[in-house]
């Protein structure tokens, strides 16, 4: 019978030495201290890792109800944002145009993307649930990579969509056809989750032993690599090339089409008829801007340098997982005078209705 020893006077020495050469040991008394044996011990009785461990952010692990109020506050403008958009499309009939077709979809996208990493992260931060299954981290991974591509194709449409829309406004209804938008909304989404198959079947192959801790926050491609027990330079090829394909096509036809309405603008007689334009155009590919460049950071590298005691790469992550959902319904809709008069119109017969 083993003796009634205190938590870290017998497992924790195999831990460290095991652990020692590929992070900082003082991550191990950051982590939740009651779970941290357990779950090593399973992975190592097992011969292979069961459990990941979700480290966060490095710098800030004393504060997590500080972080817990901060991506709750997130989480609901987001959601609720995103929701009351979607909601609001599909209940009014004078919404039911290309663009406003587009823009629920994005909420609906946005919706999505964020309900896969911030809840974990809440749970973390409120109650100390650093763990996520084999599972459901490969789930998370491959969700999150699927929208991730899927937001990227749907902002070159709606690209595409201000730009016959500005671009040629006498042909706009012809062009963009139901049929139409339907057809590259629906190809949107379907190449968006096909285009990480090739990286979660790779991923699925490689072996863990030990070393689980991952420092991030939420289970994405490169950090998993960085656990694998293996040479992973093939994964990170592959990967880096997919990530380089989509965000090279996407970017650049963001990009074609933007100029091309920059030069439409300028065309145009009326100073208010071009500020108002051009406003709405800035606003529309600043977040695009901050959308692709994190990412063309993130994934188009040739090496995954996630640092163990570093905040960079989460913060940066935090630009386009968090940051973008909870702004494109400020940009992409609450400043538009459909939306708001829509938004009226509900409310004034929710209203009435009570009365």
């Amino acid at each position: 019978m083993k003796p009634n020893l205190p938590l870290y006077i017998t497992p924790l020495p195999s831990i460290k030495h095991l652990l020692s050469t590929s992070f900082n040991l003082n991550i191990l008394n950051q982590v939740d201290e009651e779970n941290l044996p357990s779950v090593f011990y399973r992975n190592l009785t097992n011969n292979r890792v069961t459990e990941f461990i979700i480290f966060g952010f490095p710098s800030l692990q004393k504060y997590p109800m500080l972080l817990f109020c901060i991506c709750l506050f997130i989480y609901l403008f987001t959601i609720t944002g995103n929701g009351s958009i979607f909601l609001l499309v599909i209940l009014d009939r004078r919404l039911h145009t290309p663009m406003y077709f587009f823009v629920s979809n994005l909420s609906f996208l946005d919706l999505s993307y964020a309900s896969t990493t911030i809840p974990k992260m809440l749970a973390k931060f409120a109650m100390h649930l650093d763990t996520i299954s084999y599972t459901a981290c490969y789930t998370q991974m491959y969700v999150f990579l699927s929208l991730a591509a899927t937001e990227c194709f749907l902002l070159a449409i709606m690209a595409y969509d201000r730009y016959v829309a500005i671009c040629s406004p006498l042909h706009y209804l012809t062009i963009m056809t139901r049929r139409l938008c339907l057809l590259m909304t629906a190809m949107a989404w379907l190449g968006g989750f096909i285009a990480p198959d090739v990286l979660l079947i790779l991923a699925l192959d490689l072996p863990f032993c030990g070393h689980n801790v991952i420092h991030y926050y939420y289970c994405d491609h490169s950090p998993l690599l960085q656990l694998a027990y293996t040479d992973t330079s093939f994964n990170v090829a592959i990967g880096s090339s997919i990530g380089a394909f989509i965000l090279l096509i996407t970017f650049t036809l963001v990009f074609i089409s933007y100029i091309k309405i920059i030069l439409t603008i300028l065309k145009i007689n009326s100073k208010d008829g071009r500020t108002k334009t051009f406003s709405m155009c800035a606003s529309h590919f600043a977040v695009v801007s901050i959308f692709h460049l994190p990412i063309i950071f993130m994934y188009v590298r040739p090496k995954p340098s996630y640092s163990s005691s570093s905040d960079v790469d989460s913060l940066v992550a935090l630009l386009y997982t968090v940051l973008t959902p909870m702004m494109n319904p400020v940009i992409y809709s609450f400043r538009s005078k459909d939306i708001k008069e829509a938004f009226r119109r509900k409310m004034s017969y929710i209203l009435g209705s009570s009365k």
